[in-house]
């Protein structure tokens, strides 16, 4: 069985959105990088953000590996493996925690993979708001330490959990808050998030998480996964390094 992920809507939702296995592809052009007004606003009586245990500090994951905006790890690493993900996505979160130090640590830290960082906005507003503050941590080569941070102190969805003091406290991870979030609605930002809009269209992007991979500099093709787990994506990147 695929694993699972989150279907992002054909079009603007009257509610909540399902949860949904992966597998079938949706209208990609639904796809938005901002918000819905109204779609996935959380139901009167849904839990309050969850409270992680995790301290949130530089992530040791990241140190010593090159962040350039959306992409962490060398430029003339062999292999590419891009991710789409929304910041409000459990499965996504799933990944990263599970999956992703794995990842950096066996092939991107060694500079055989780079990775980017397709954020995508389907699930509501707080999706919106992580995303901005992802993107405009990009700008001073510190997103993915960002997106790593906001996974692991994932709330309810729509509950308000990405607060202006959580993302505050992500200063923490080595950069300057105050400035990421005065860049949240920066041109450079909103460039981020119309170039992720236009890339899942054109690859077809149904839910997330969804990946694709290839040869750095030639073209990315979907990836089958199936698990969202450190030996499923071990073995695609493993074969595109043989090959």
């Amino acid at each position: 069985m695929p694993p699972a992920r989150r279907e992002a809507p054909k079009q603007p939702p009257l509610g909540r959105l399902s949860l949904a296995f992966g597998g079938a592809v949706l209208l990609a052009g639904a796809l938005i990088a901002v918000s819905f007004v109204g779609g996935g606003a959380a139901d009167e009586g849904d839990a309050a953000p969850v409270e992680s245990s995790i301290p949130l500090g530089r992530d040791a994951l990241f140190i010593g590996i090159p962040q350039d905006g959306i992409s962490l790890g060398r430029p003339d690493a062999p292999v590419t493996l891009v991710e789409y993900a929304d910041l409000q996505c459990p499965y996504c979160a799933d990944w990263s925690r599970d999956a992703l130090p794995a990842v950096v640590e066996e092939y991107v830290r060694g500079g055989r993979v780079r990775l980017v960082f397709r954020g995508l906005a389907f699930l509501g507003p707080d999706s919106d708001k992580a995303l901005r503050a992802a993107l405009a941590a990009g700008r001073q080569d510190h997103l993915w330490d960002v997106v790593h941070a906001l996974f692991l102190h994932q709330g309810a969805e729509n509950s308000g959990w990405v607060s202006d003091e959580l993302l505050q406290s992500l200063g923490r991870t080595g950069f300057d808050a105050d400035r990421m979030l005065a860049e949240t609605a920066s041109k450079s930002v909103e460039n981020e998030l119309a170039a992720a809009q236009r890339a899942s269209e054109v690859a077809g992007v149904g839910g997330t998480p969804f990946f694709q991979a290839g040869k750095t500099g030639d073209g990315l093709a979907p990836l089958q996964l199936g698990a969202l787990d450190a030996a499923s994506i071990r073995a695609e990147l493993d074969s595109l390094l043989a090959g």
